[in-house]
């Protein structure tokens, strides 16, 4: 089992695919899946998502909460 997180929710919610959201934050689309399946990222990474989804850095516990 992994890290919970709300990315899949945040994402589907913002009417977004995996490659959309992928190519927003320059990332590949085997790492957004295996965020969703709760494996571990670096916190570059994480920020990278959070601009993507359009997230305030400030807000980041929404979409990975500790």
């Amino acid at each position: 089992m992994g890290k919970h997180n709300n990315l899949k929710q945040l994402r589907s919610k913002a009417l977004m695919s995996k490659a959309e959201l992928a190519r927003k934050a320059n990332i590949s689309v085997l790492t957004i899946t295996r965020i969703e399946q709760g494996k571990e990222c670096r916190v570059d990474t994480k920020r990278k998502i959070i601009q993507a989804l359009g997230v305030k850095i400030a807000d980041k516990d929404k979409v990975f909460p500790d």
